[in-house]
């Protein structure tokens, strides 16, 4: 399968970043129901076409929203020490998460079936995570595993926010962090 090429900058960037702008403010005014591709395109100035060739369909088009409001736009937290940066990542991590708007990007991302989407956001988490790795490694701590930090930690904070069936307080994930080491 071949993969889109879109190039960074030029018109393709100017449509993206109109679309997304549209989709943001109509969810900022509407309830996502009432949000449908022909409104979107006319308020973002392109037409219906033109983004579901770019994304395909609404479902798909919420999810690359999603995704590009989840990029993180700052590393972690130093706290000073490896477990004092990953009880602070995972309690904002949860905090964001467990947010309004923060569950309702997840079912964005989730709904939209779009396996690029839910890869981009577990890169995001990934690579938080390997910064505080390397940065516990340059203070001389030991470091952790990323993947094992994942599942013992990150992990049970996803299933109880998607599931809904345990609050994912700062104690909480206190208590992940410390039992992870």
């Amino acid at each position: 399968m071949a993969r889109e090429m879109i190039r960074q900058g030029g018109r393709s960037a100017r449509i993206q970043a109109e679309v997304h702008d549209t989709v943001n403010r109509l969810l900022e005014t509407r309830d996502r129901s009432a949000i449908t591709v022909p409104m979107i395109a006319e308020q973002a100035g392109v037409t219906p076409s033109t983004i579901y060739r770019r994304w395909g369909d609404l479902a798909q088009l919420l999810a690359d929203v999603a995704v590009a409001r989840m990029r993180p736009i700052a590393d972690p937290e130093d706290t000073g020490s490896m477990i004092g940066d990953l009880t602070a990542f995972l309690q904002q991590y949860a905090e964001e998460m467990s947010s309004k708007v923060g569950r309702e990007l997840l079912a964005d991302v989730i709904g939209s079936h779009a396996e690029a989407a839910s890869h981009k956001c577990c890169v995001f988490t990934y690579q938080h995570l390997e910064t505080l790795n390397n940065r516990a490694i340059a203070r001389g701590e030991a470091g952790f595993d990323v993947d094992r930090l994942v599942d013992v930690a990150v992990a049970p904070v996803m299933f109880h926010i998607l599931f809904g069936d345990r609050d994912v307080s700062a104690e909480y994930c206190s208590l992940l962090i410390q039992q992870a080491f």
